[in-house]
């Protein structure tokens, strides 16, 4: 384990939802949405979707509390190949109580080793997440 800071634990169940999620089968776009339980110091599941652009996504997420996404998605590339990567985004909008964005970047790497993704986007907002960044190789 690294000697980074850690905020918060994962929950069980919600480490439960990451693993099936990272091996599913379906080929449409879906999406996690977690939220830090202050009160619990845990990161929990706060919803789920199925069939969800990035769009649609952004439209989901508060606009003054951040969030942890992991999002899996259809990419076609240039070549005509189709690939269905994982990413994990971290939304942190500017106007966040500095404890909240204290919590949730402290938790970030725990969840980020905990749902073993190597695709990670992290901002204030989720405006400049475009479906060309999703499948760059970034």
């Amino acid at each position: 384990m690294s000697d980074s800071l850690v905020v918060c634990e994962v929950d069980p169940e919600l480490k439960e939802k990451l693993r099936k999620f990272r091996f599913r089968k379906e080929t449409d776009n879906a999406a996690i949405i977690m939220k830090v339980d202050k009160d619990r110091q845990m990161v929990v599941l706060e919803e789920e979707f199925q069939n969800i652009s990035p769009e649609e996504l952004k439209m989901e997420l508060p606009e003054r509390q951040p969030r942890f996404v992991v999002y899996s998605y259809k990419y076609m590339h240039a070549d005509g190949r189709v690939s269905y990567p994982l990413c994990f985004i971290f939304s942190s909008p500017v106007g966040c109580k500095p404890e909240q964005q204290m919590m949730y970047a402290g938790s970030k790497n725990r969840l980020v080793q905990t749902a073993e993704l190597t695709k990670v986007w992290a901002g204030p907002t989720l405006l400049s997440v475009r479906e060309e960044s999703l499948g760059s190789e970034g």
